[in-house]
C-alpha cells in the first residue's frame, strides 16, 4: 500500500514539474514513466487519463496552499505581515526553483483547452486565494494598517494578478529578483503607514 501511494505521489510530483516546465499539452504519460522509472500501464492504473492526473494535482495543489494559508494565518497575526509571508514564500519558491511558478496560473492559461473537469479545480483555487487575499485585506482596512484605493475584492484581484504577473516576468527575463522588484513596492503601496 505505501508503494502504491508512494507511486501516485511520485507520478504527481513528476506531472508538476513537467507543467511548471512546459504546461499542459508539453508532456504525456510517457515522459512521466521514463522520469519515475515505471511502465505506462503503472501510470494508467493510478490515473487512468490525463485529465485524472492533473485534476488530482490540481485538487491537491489547491488542498497544500489551504494548509500552507492556515498554517500561515496561525503564525503570522497582522494582515500586512501575511502578505508579506505571502510574497516571502513565493520570493524563496522562485528564488531556489523550488517552485518556481504557481501551477493552477500556468494552467489557467491553458484554460480554453483544457478538459472541463480540470478547468473546474483551477476556479476553484482562484476563488480560494482570491477570497483569502479579499479577506487579509478587508481586515487590514478595518487594522487601518493596509490602505485600498478599491473595494477589498478588486485590490484583491489585483494583488493577486500581479503576483502571477511577477511570476512570469522573472520567468521571462529569467531573473528571479524580478519577481520581488514587482512585489516590494505593491507591499509598500498597500501599507497604511507608507
Amino acid at each position: 500500500m505505501n508503494k502504491s501511494l508512494s507511486t501516485a505521489d511520485d507520478i504527481l510530483a513528476c506531472a508538476r514539474s513537467l507543467i511548471v516546465a512546459g504546461g499542459y499539452n508539453g508532456f504525456s504519460y510517457a515522459d512521466i514513466a521514463e522520469v519515475v522509472g515505471i511502465r505506462k500501464p503503472s501510470i494508467h492504473h493510478h490515473f487512468p487519463s490525463k485529465a485524472d492526473l492533473v485534476k488530482t494535482l490540481v485538487i491537491r495543489y489547491r488542498g497544500a496552499a489551504e494548509e500552507g494559508i492556515a498554517n500561515l494565518e496561525r503564525a503570522v497575526p497582522g494582515p500586512l505581515d501575511q502578505l508579506r509571508a505571502y510574497i516571502g514564500y513565493w520570493k524563496t519558491c522562485i528564488g531556489d526553483a523550488s517552485a518556481p511558478f504557481c501551477v493552477c496560473a500556468l494552467l489557467a492559461n491553458e484554460l480554453p483547452v483544457l478538459p472541463e473537469e480540470i478547468a473546474l479545480e483551477i476556479r476553484a483555487y482562484f476563488r480560494f486565494l482570491s477570497g483569502w487575499l479579499t479577506s487579509v485585506l478587508e481586515r487590514g482596512a478595518a487594522l487601518g494598517v493596509v490602505a485600498l484605493t478599491g473595494t477589498p475584492r478588486v485590490e484583491a484581484e489585483a494583488f493577486m494578478a500581479t503576483v502571477h504577473g511577477a511570476m512570469l516576468s522573472a520567468r521571462a527575463y529569467g531573473d528571479t529578483a524580478i519577481f520581488g522588484t514587482i512585489m516590494d513596492p505593491q507591499l509598500a503601496r498597500l501599507s497604511a503607514g507608507a
